[in-house]
């Protein structure tokens, strides 16, 4: 018996596979349930199969020596027997591991792994990938054979390989990719409902879209619709204070409102100087999720704390969801980021100091990313912000990045600390920022939660732990989590789709009750007590995407 055989399927590229399947059965920071689990396992067996597919192909191609008869039988057994113990364990303990996580987070437990069903799914994946791979191994063989007749075989070889991927990206760019994206376009435009299918615009003339305003009611979409119609009014902010209260402002232009991201932030700045934003005490740039949502927990508490006195802005950048919009339309969020925020603050920067309104940046996901860009040096030096308040910053933000590499090493990577605290403080679902003292000139708040995969995801996964995974566990995850080189980079991109589908308050699901603490920490609100954030998380934690009970 030969170590390797070019034609079928090698024990140990399928023994590599299973181990690569038992280890996805290992908890990761979102809860799956068993077709996800199978979808996952499935695949990273594949995968595994193909590394030990490759392993062998390359010991083949050196010439190595093999193992025969019965030397090789002692072999595989030798191999196998563990690696199938270690399945049998990991299958047994899945139901565990993944209800441990549940358990953490508050969920009810699952009462059955469905081990079977699981295992059924992972096959048909596995075999789906082994025989699409078998597929691409006929065509490339086909290539270079033809090809053969024509040039040298080594350079057959290569241009055969090289024209299966040509034809492969073509294949997968401009048909499957192609059409996903149209169908996505198509869906998330008509959720918008633009123009014709609008609602009829708003009667009054102190609401962006309504009667006199700069911004187009039918452009402006279901987001920015639900944003400027939405939230606590006067009388709602002075029942929960007890005192006197302003109706608060906010504006938002939506992507359909003009061609590019300079002329929606100039409309957007010239709505806001029309309903008298620049004469609010308080004044937040808002950038919006992918989709254009505004957390309306985030928005309804600050709204709240100050009595009304506030303005907020916001443009859409993007029709897609944040995953999509930042893989498919980079630049958008960045570009639109970049615009509004430069031209409200330089217009904010000539006003007289000691009457204009304290200026503050936002954004939640993607919105976080891109107003971190958009908060370039002359936002941050020539006259700057009063601060920011960031919420859920995706993994790739740079500005997040360099701060947190500046952590207290003895501080833990999902709550950092940073210095004395004055410029820059970490929150989390269970530390709210330290309050409003202690503070110097510029107030910046990171909000993350410690099983936030759109936060915690790390590229070099692929064969290395995160550096939180070098650490003790936080409350919501899971000790039993372990790093597996390949496998994890899998898990942890699974957990990034299912990042919303945690309960509120871990994972991406960020909600009102976790916003208060930050918002009074970056704001500083006058009047503003412990006892008044504390009534007010009872007011604002309904839930994930949930307003305050206005």
């Amino acid at each position: 018996m030969r170590f390797f055989n070019r034609t079928g399927l090698t024990v140990l590229p399928l023994l590599l596979g299973l181990l690569f399947f038992a280890a996805s059965l290992t908890p990761s920071l979102i809860p799956r349930d068993w077709l996800v689990q199978g979808v996952l396992g499935g695949l990273v067996m594949a995968l595994g199969y193909l590394i030990g597919r490759v392993m062998a192909g390359l010991w083949w191609l050196m010439n190595l020596p093999r193992f025969k008869g019965r030397s090789a039988r002692i072999f595989y057994f030798t191999v196998a027997t563990p690696v199938l113990i270690v399945l049998m364990l990991s299958l047994i303990q899945a139901p565990g591991w993944q209800n441990g996580i549940r358990s953490r987070m508050g969920m009810d437990l699952a009462d059955s792994g469905h081990t079977i069903q699981m295992m059924l799914v992972a096959l048909a994946v596995f075999t789906v990938l082994v025989v699409a791979g078998f597929m691409l191994n006929m065509a490339f063989d086909y290539l270079r054979q033809r090809l053969d007749r024509f040039m040298p075989r080594r350079t057959a070889n290569i241009a055969g390989f090289l024209l299966t991927v040509f034809v492969v990206v073509i294949v997968t760019r401009d048909g499957v990719l192609d059409m996903v994206i149209a169908k996505l376009d198509k869906s998330v435009t008509v959720a918008q409902n633009l123009f014709d299918t609008a609602p009829p615009p708003p009667a009054g003339t102190d609401i962006a879209g309504g009667k006199g305003s700069l911004i187009d009611w039918g452009a402006m979409g279901q987001p920015g619709r639900d944003y400027v119609t939405t939230g606590p009014d006067a009388a709602a902010i002075s029942e929960f204070t007890g005192r006197e209260a302003m109706q608060p402002i906010r504006v938002y232009a939506g992507l359909a409102q003009a061609d590019t991201p300079e002329q929606r932030a100039r409309i957007a700045f010239a709505e806001l100087q029309r309903l008298g934003g620049f004469e609010r005490k308080v004044l937040i740039v808002a950038l919006p999720t992918g989709t254009g949502w505004l957390d309306p927990g985030a928005v309804d508490s600050v709204e709240y704390m100050h009595g009304g006195d506030i303005a907020t802005v916001a443009v859409q950048y993007s029709y897609l969801q944040s995953p999509l919009a930042l893989i498919l339309e980079t630049r958008s969020g960045l570009d639109q980021a970049r615009a509004l925020i430069s031209t409200i603050h330089g217009y904010w920067k000539t006003l007289p100091k000691d009457s204009r309104p304290r200026l503050y940046i936002h954004g939640l996901s993607l919105g976080a990313w891109s107003s971190m860009y958009g908060t370039g040096l002359f936002a941050l030096l020539d006259d700057p912000i009063d601060g920011a308040f960031w919420v859920g910053p995706p993994f790739p933000s740079q500005m997040w990045n360099g701060i947190n590499a500046e952590r207290d090493p003895d501080s833990p990577y999902v709550r950092p600390t940073i210095g004395d605290g004055r410029l820059v403080r970490f929150a989390s679902h269970t530390d709210d920022a330290g309050g409003p003292d202690g503070w110097g000139e510029m107030r910046l708040v990171y909000l993350q939660y410690s099983s936030d995969p759109i936060v915690f995801y790390e590229p070099a996964s692929l064969f290395r732990a995160p550096a939180w995974m070098l650490e003790a566990a936080a409350s919501d995850v899971s000790p039993d989590l372990r790093f597996m080189p390949v496998v994890t980079q899998f898990q942890l991109a699974v957990d990034m789709a299912l990042a919303n589908s945690a309960p509120a308050g871990h994972g991406h699901a960020y909600y009102g009750a976790d916003y208060v603490g930050p918002w009074a920490a970056v704001t500083n609100p006058e009047n503003w007590t412990a006892a008044d954030s504390a009534r007010l998380k009872t007011h604002c934690g309904d839930g994930f995407g949930k307003g305050c009970r206005n």
